[in-house]
């Protein structure tokens, strides 16, 4: 290592109750964080962090024009590099309020997949398991939300803004723990005010209150099993909670909007941060259009004029605000481009020496991990495969990547599929 200095529809109101439960009971207790400190690795002293934001690039963005640029060399096919802030560590151009952040940054450069579709990339990078036909793996944000449960958050805690047809899911850990989706936060968050009077909407709910106690009447076991009255009861507190207020990113200083960018993906960037400070374990933040097999170097400037501003003010915004230690940022793709350039003047799906960047969370900023070949022919020097990048972040958040989970039909799985935590990358 180099030192530097699922197919879902749009949620409908059951899709909404169902959502927003996502811990039930586990949101009055803090037993889980309190375990969480406890799994951190021996030696460990700093403390974990307690949510993660996911700027997903949907698409699968190119290393070479964004994180891993190889100026002068033939696969850079004409694109260069600015300097960052850490000597010796360039980024392409495109992002140079990205390199004023870079000191905070931990740029992985050898990312290794073994898959180069797109569904099953995406599958492979947010769950940190290839697909498997036997198992539907949990996203990591589920699985954050499933360790660390948090006291007093009304609000769902797994939220995918701007999501794509492949969300973070709950799989084996349940529904209840996929990632309530939403759009653009300039528009009110769906499914969240009755469209009944306050007197029509309080007698539908002793309605439903006398029809869920018949019901229940020597049925019990079933009634509880369904956990309807729960989740009924999770969706009412949470369209009640001042906390949905988090969404809403028009209470912001106008001049610190601006710095985030006057675009949807700027906005939810901006309510990431909000919603983690209501509590929200997990945000996930949609960034489409980098699937650039034609035209690549126009396709991925229209994408940078979109992701610096709203990247780099994220990590300056957390740190200004001391959140950036709690907070672990990724942002990723499901894998890269091709270093040779195809006749459409793009470049093709390339799982093997991909990049990803990390900031905050007991990260350490101002490093960069693995080499890729400038030739585009040998493999990266000290890959990290997926399941690496996985049990490096739950170690930030403090969850033991090796616990073993137990599905419904009683099968083992770990939290991450045998990954390694990446040297050097996290603060000791």
């Amino acid at each position: 290592m180099e030192s530097l200095s699922f197919d879902h529809g749009p949620l409908d109101r059951r899709g909404f109750l169902g959502h927003a439960s996502l811990a039930g009971a586990a949101w009055l207790t803090t037993a889980g964080h309190m375990l969480a400190h406890a799994a951190a690795p021996p030696g460990r002293k700093r403390v974990p962090a307690k949510s993660i934001i996911i700027l997903w690039m949907q698409g699968g963005p190119s290393q070479l024009e964004t994180f891993d640029p190889h100026p002068g060399t033939k696969i850079a096919e004409g694109t260069g590099a600015i300097a960052t802030k850490v000597k010796g560590a360039q980024v392409a151009p495109g992002l140079s309020l990205f390199a004023e952040q870079m000191g905070s940054v931990a740029l992985i450069r050898s990312m290794v997949s073994r898959e180069g579709d797109h569904e099953r990339g995406t599958y492979s990078m947010k769950t940190g398991f290839d697909p498997d036909p036997t198992v539907v793996h949990p996203s990591i944000g589920a699985i954050l939300c499933h360790e660390l449960p948090t006291a007093g958050t009304d609000i769902p805690r797994h939220v995918s803004i701007l999501a794509d047809q492949w969300p973070g899911r709950g799989g084996y850990l349940g529904e209840q723990y996929d990632a309530f989706r939403t759009g653009d936060p300039a528009q009110p968050v769906p499914d969240t005010v009755s469209y009944l009077s306050k007197e029509r909407d309080a007698e539908r709910l002793r309605h439903l209150d006398t029809i869920e106690s018949a019901f229940a009447k020597r049925r019990r076991n079933r009634a509880e099993a369904t956990m309807h009255k729960e989740t009924v009861t999770a969706a009412r507190k949470t369209m009640s909670s001042d906390q949905l207020e988090a969404f809403d990113t028009s209470k912001e200083p106008l001049a610190l909007r601006k710095s985030y960018g006057d675009t949807p993906f700027g906005r939810a960037c901006l309510a990431a941060r909000r919603l983690t400070e209501v509590g929200v374990r997990c945000v996930e933040v949609t960034l489409t259009g980098w699937d650039t097999h034609a035209n690549n170097h126009s396709g991925v400037r229209s994408q940078l004029a979109i992701l610096d501003p709203a990247f780099s003010t994220l990590i300056r915004d957390l740190r200004e605000r001391n959140l950036l230690e709690q907070t672990v940022v990724l942002c990723a793709g499901e894998f890269g481009r091709t270093p040779k350039m195809n006749p459409a003047a793009g470049r093709d799906h390339w799982p093997t020496g991909f990049s990803v960047a990390l900031a905050g969370g007991g990260v350490r900023g101002g490093i960069v991990h693995g080499k890729t070949d400038p030739d585009g022919k040998d493999k990266p020097t000290d890959p990290v495969a997926v399941a690496d990048l996985h049990a490096t972040i739950l170690t930030a958040v403090g969850i033991d990547p090796r616990k073993l989970n137990q599905t419904p039909i009683g099968r083992t799985v770990r939290n991450s599929d045998n990954g390694k935590v990446v040297e050097g990358v996290l603060k000791s």
